[in-house]
């Protein structure tokens, strides 16, 4: 039970700095910017999702790692890679925004089903390896950044570009 707690305890750290860093650094900049040009580095960040494939990698998690969530959590973080680079190439045109949409929704229900697969199967802490800071420090920044985005689809285009042209230079 204890390894449990610090378990969440880790999570719930995260949270709180990531989400401070985010509403201190990362927003004020990404807000003024035009739309496209805030999901950059956003979808850029997710990107590396493909490291969730590490879950399948024998070594670097526990052979009694449940493999319902380890399969879920790889091919589902390996989907949102792709999105997010697909996302990239097609901004700033239409097609970017609406796949933007589609990797966002899916990045966030990938993230927020990890969670679920995890407590539905049991996973013990100790069952991630090396995998264990994914979900304590990766995690709570991917879904941070997942709520930044959500801010960015739904600020109209023209309050960002309004905000742009009054920031100084």
């Amino acid at each position: 039970m204890l390894t449990q707690l610090q378990f969440f305890v880790s999570i719930a750290f995260s949270f709180v700095t990531w989400g401070m860093l985010a509403a201190r650094y990362v927003w004020p900049r990404l807000r003024v910017l035009p739309r496209a040009d805030a999901l950059r580095p956003l979808l850029m960040l997710h990107s590396f999702r493909f490291i969730g494939m590490a879950f399948l990698v024998p070594g670097v998690v526990s052979p009694d790692l449940p493999s319902a969530f380890a399969q879920s959590a790889a091919y589902g973080d390996l989907i949102a890679a792709i999105l997010a680079l697909l996302s990239l190439l097609l901004l700033p045109s239409g097609a970017g925004v609406v796949s933007a949409w589609i990797f966002n929704l899916w990045g966030s229900f990938d993230l927020l089903n990890a969670f679920y697969q995890a407590n539905r199967t049991g996973l013990s802490p100790g069952q991630l390896g090396a995998m264990y800071f994914i979900p304590t420090v990766i995690v709570p920044l991917l879904l941070i950044t997942h709520v930044l985005a959500f801010r960015i689809l739904l600020q109209r285009q023209s309050e960002s570009a309004t905000r742009q042209l009054r920031r100084p230079a």
